[in-house]
C-alpha cells in the first residue's frame, strides 16, 4: 500500500519538475541574454519566443516543451508498472504525469512559477500518449489558425475538442469502462487547464485585438 502510493508521488512528482524546466526562459536567458517575460505578452512560450527573438528561438522552445511532456508520460507509464497488484487503471500514471507535466509549466517550481500556456507540452503529453490523435487535433489547428491566423484560438479550439476526441477514440478502440473513464477526466482536465490559461486572449478576440501570425502590432500576445 505504502509503495503503492510512493509510486504515484514519485510519478507526480517527477512530472512537475520536468514540467517545471521552462525551455523559452532557459533559451531566452543562456542564448538572448534576457527573460522572454519581460516582453510581448509576458508568457514563456513558442508564440511569444518567435515575436521576441524569432524562429530559431520559437524552434529551440518547441523542440523543448514537446520532448519534456513526452518524457513525463514514459517515465509515469514506467513507474505505475512497478505498482503491486491492479488497483489503478493502466492510463492513471500516463495521465497523472501529463496533467503534472502541464502543471509545471505553466507554473515552474525554478522560475517564480510564471511559465507559459502549455500546449505544446500537452501536445507532447498527447503524441506519448494517444499519437493516434495528433493528425485530428493538427487538422482543428490549422483550420481556426488558418482564416484568422491566430494561435491562440487553435490552441483553444483544439483544447475543447481533445476530451471529445479521446472519448470517441476510447469508444471506437474498446477501452474498458476504468479506462475510458480515466482517459476522459484526464483529457477534459489538460484541455481545461489551457483553455484556462487563454481566457485573457479570449478577452483579446472579442475585443477584436489579439495578435495574428505574421502580422505587426502592438496589441495581443503569445498564446503558450
Amino acid at each position: 500500500m505504502w509503495m503503492d502510493l510512493a509510486i504515484v508521488l514519485a510519478a507526480a512528482l517527477q512530472a512537475y519538475l520536468l514540467g517545471s524546466i521552462d525551455t523559452g526562459i532557459l533559451v531566452s536567458k543562456f542564448i538572448y541574454h534576457d527573460d522572454v517575460r519581460n516582453h510581448g505578452s509576458g508568457a514563456a512560450g513558442m508564440t511569444n519566443m518567435l515575436r521576441t527573438f524569432g524562429k530559431r528561438a520559437a524552434a529551440m522552445t518547441a523542440a523543448g516543451d514537446v520532448l519534456k511532456g513526452v518524457l513525463a508520460v514514459c517515465i509515469g507509464r514506467w513507474l505505475f508498472t512497478f505498482l503491486s497488484g491492479e488497483t489503478f487503471s493502466a492510463y492513471l500514471g500516463v495521465y497523472l504525469a501529463a496533467i503534472l507535466a502541464v502543471v509545471g509549466h505553466l507554473k515552474p517550481l525554478y522560475f517564480g512559477f510564471k511559465g507559459g500556456k502549455g500546449v505544446l507540452v500537452a501536445g507532447g503529453a498527447i503524441l506519448a500518449v494517444q499519437p493516434a490523435l495528433i493528425p485530428f487535433l493538427l487538422v482543428i489547428f490549422l483550420a481556426c489558425l488558418i482564416p484568422t491566423g491566430m494561435v491562440s484560438l487553435g490552441s483553444i479550439v483544439m483544447a475543447v475538442s481533445y476530451p471529445f476526441l479521446t472519448l470517441g477514440y476510447g469508444l471506437l478502440t474498446g477501452l474498458p469502462g476504468r479506462d475510458l473513464a480515466v482517459t476522459t477526466i484526464g483529457a477534459a482536465i489538460m484541455g481545461a487547464m489551457v483553455f484556462y490559461m487563454h481566457r485573457s486572449n479570449l478577452q483579446r478576440i472579442r475585443d477584436g485585438k489579439e495578435y495574428r501570425f505574421g502580422r505587426k502590432g502592438k496589441d495581443g500576445g503569445a498564446q503558450n
